[in-house]
């Protein structure tokens, strides 16, 4: 009876992932544009993956613009890219609350306050390290006026 009720739930969450995912697909009417939104979605994307290995060059904007682009130009790499298991959950969570987790928010501090400042210790200039305080604080900004959303713990007792 329990795996039952567990079937019954995983396919109720396919479901609705399936269409959130139809939801956030708008495929444009012209090839020519649709090859145009899949060259700037591979390129968000390389972006993306860039961001994540140099301290400066954010990851997640790019993800997220990937997606975009995919979901106007490509079917099949929108679905990969919300089916991936890093980026697919980041993804629906903007698309559908435009909101992040608080515990997320708080590495994206913790994250970007190692990076920042792994990055002024090692620019030698003055005037780099002032750009990068800069940088940061307006990084920080935006990061904090992004809205939380509670996520809710889900106690299954048996």
């Amino acid at each position: 009876m329990q795996a039952s009720d567990q079937r019954d739930t995983n396919q109720n969450e396919q479901q609705i992932v399936d269409q959130q995912t139809a939801d956030l697909l708008c495929l444009h009417d012209s090839p020519l544009v649709r090859i145009m939104y899949l060259g700037a979605g591979f390129l968000a994307l390389l972006l993306g993956v860039l961001g994540a290995v140099l301290p400066v060059l954010p990851t997640t904007p790019f993800v997220l613009l990937a997606a975009a682009c995919f979901a106007r130009g490509s079917e099949h790499f929108h679905r990969k890219l919300l089916e991936n298991r890093i980026a697919g959950p980041i993804i629906r969570e903007w698309s559908i609350y435009h909101s992040i987790p608080r515990r997320v928010k708080r590495w994206a501090y913790l994250l970007m306050a190692l990076s920042f400042m792994s990055s002024i210790f090692i620019v030698p200039e003055l005037w780099q390290k002032i750009m990068l305080v800069i940088i940061g604080c307006i990084l920080a900004f935006y990061i904090w006026r992004v809205p939380v959303r509670e996520t809710r713990i889900t106690n299954e007792s048996s």
